[in-house]
This record gives C-alpha cells, structure tokens and sequence, in this order.
C-alpha cells in the first residue's frame, strides 16, 4: 500500500507552506489530492513526486504557466502524444538553465577575476588615471 502523509507533513518534508500546496493544486501545477473521508488530504508517493518535482521546476525559473500544461498533458488520454509534449517542455527547460548556467559561470569568472586583482585596481582607481590605457576591458576578458 502506498504511503499517506497529510499535509502538514508535506509542508514540512518539502519547506512549502500549506498554501502554497493548495495553491498548486489549485491551480493546477499538482493533480488533485485525493480526501480522506474528512475531507483531509491525503498525499500518495506518486503527489510527493509531482510536488517535488514541480519544487524543483520552480526554483530553476520555470512559469507556472508551462507547469500547468506539463501537467495538463500528465492526464491525457493519448499518453504518446503528451509524453512527447512533456518531454519537449523538459528539453527547453533544461536549455534554459545550462544558458543561465553559462551565464553564471562567466559571472563567477570575472568575480574571481575581479577578487584576485583588486588591490591592484584599486590602486589604479585611487590614481584617478582613467585614461591609462593599460587599465583592463572587462567585458574582453571572457
């Protein structure tokens, strides 16, 4: 039998408020949570993976826009198109964040640059020489 966690143990499993989660159910980012007969909700391993999951989409910038439909064609009927749907939102995410990733990386490079030689610039920047033509162009460093 799958495993039940009620949503006060989901919250915490995963650092979301109780409305957030409801919020994603919602709107329609999580299928629906399936009800104890109290009405309480009642998450199975298969909602912990949706949540976590749709955590994980978040936090690399994803719209919630793009986790509805990913969802939305989760409860097709015809599973062969929706995979292929699903995998081609997967695919432009994951294009998305190794640009963010490069954009990092240059980033993180000249910051260690910029640590490296910065009381060597700074020295240059108290001269107030700005027209030294041996001071660096950053943007030409990358």
């Amino acid at each position: 039998m799958d495993t039940l966690c009620k949503q006060k143990e989901v919250s915490q499993l995963f650092g979301l408020s109780i409305d957030t989660l409801r919020y994603y159910e919602r709107i329609g980012i999580i299928p629906p949570i399936a009800r104890d007969k109290n009405g309480y909700r009642d998450y199975k391993t298969t909602d912990l993976n949706w949540i976590y999951l749709v955590k994980t989409l978040r936090k690399t910038g994803m719209p919630i826009n793009a986790l509805q439909k990913y969802t939305r064609l989760s409860q097709k009927a015809s599973q062969v198109d929706a995979a292929t749907e699903q995998k081609a939102i997967l695919r432009a995410q994951l294009a998305d964040i190794n640009e963010k990733i490069e954009e990092l990386a240059q980033a993180q490079a000249l910051l260690h640059y910029k640590l490296g030689n910065f009381d060597e610039h700074l020295v240059k920047f108290n001269t107030k020489d700005h027209d030294d033509p041996t001071i660096e162009r950053l943007w030409e460093q990358n």
